[in-house]
């Protein structure tokens, strides 16, 4: 693998992964109302959750890359065109963070399969990596090899974001509560989403 494709993997990931959706809503839930002791916890729920929902997508991947070259680079349009539609959707959201404390005293143990099942059975989490990690595949390479340096990035990203939000929420609530800091921090990500996207599709005419 193209030490290239690897960073713009990692760049990426690290957009995508910022932008708030389900998994982040409830780690800032938990962190608004229990503290710092749930960054952990959530984390690795998170990472769990995120690695069962990306092996899932990549043994269909390797099944599509495996029955049509043609099916595969289809596959490839549709998700830059849904990296697109992302970014236009998340420019055009609100500025609020729909998180409401958990004052209940929760287990860690408790906490983490929670975040477990809301990332791993999120359905949309699903639809994302199949129409995200096709972008970064080598059909000539040897997909095993892809498929294990692509989850251990992703995973690696996706605790120390969650674990960064958790902390960030329970140290600067009025943050995590500010309209127009998120209405920003949404319009960047949206921005950066579709220019992605833009750019995928560029590179796809190219070749």
């Amino acid at each position: 693998m193209a030490i290239e494709t690897w960073a713009a993997f990692v760049a990426a990931s690290a957009v995508l992964l910022i932008i708030p959706g389900p998994t982040i809503l409830l780690v800032v839930s938990y962190a608004l109302g229990q503290g710092w002791r749930t960054a952990l916890p959530m984390a690795v729920g998170v990472a769990l959750g995120d690695f069962t929902a990306m092996t899932l997508s990549m043994v269909g991947i390797g099944a599509l890359l495996m029955a049509s070259a043609a099916v595969f680079t289809a596959l490839k349009w549709l998700g830059a065109a849904y990296l697109v539609y992302l970014g236009i959707k998340l420019f055009r959201a609100g500025g609020t963070l729909e998180a409401k404390p958990r004052t209940d005293a929760t287990p860690p143990l408790k906490m983490m399969a929670h975040a477990w099942l809301v990332t791993a059975l999120n359905p949309k989490s699903m639809t994302f990596f199949v129409a995200f990690l096709p972008q970064f595949i080598d059909r000539h390479a040897d997909f095993l090899t892809q498929m294990a340096i692509f989850e251990t990035t992703f995973l690696t990203l996706a605790f120390a974001n969650a674990f960064g939000y958790a902390l960030v929420a329970s140290r600067a609530r009025q943050f995590v509560r500010n309209p127009r800091a998120i209405r920003a921090f949404n319009r960047a990500g949206g921005t950066l989403l579709v220019g992605a996207g833009l750019a995928t599709a560029a590179i796809r005419t190219g070749n």
